[in-house]
């Protein structure tokens, strides 16, 4: 599968202009977590409070994708990794792992 034009592929040399440059984390949205567990996740990682991260949640719903954080290649890279540390959803029998993230840089 071919990434999207400007996401960040694991292994890809650093430049300069990758650290001037903003990335957004990108959640994806699947049907194996729950919106509890979206909001749970947000406030958790991101620090949001639980109407932002309920309104991320809806966005991940309707869309397929919603922008959590804005930031440098570092920290965008990092915060894609905690999404995907975070763990299976405990409420849904079928959640097996962590939800999808990806990092693309800003246009």
């Amino acid at each position: 599968m071919t990434p999207a034009p400007g996401t960040f592929v694991a292994g890809e040399e650093t430049t300069e202009r990758d650290h001037e440059s903003l990335y957004n984390v990108v959640l994806l949205d699947d049907n194996d977590h729950s919106y509890d567990y979206v909001i749970e996740m947000l406030c958790a990682l991101f620090f949001m409070g639980p109407v932002t991260a309920f309104q991320h949640a809806v966005e991940v719903d309707t869309k397929g994708r919603t922008i959590v954080l804005t930031c440098d290649r570092d920290a965008a890279e990092f915060g894609r990794q905690q999404i995907h540390n975070y763990g299976a959803d405990p409420r849904m029998e079928r959640s097996q792992g962590s939800m999808s993230a990806i990092v693309e840089r800003v246009t």
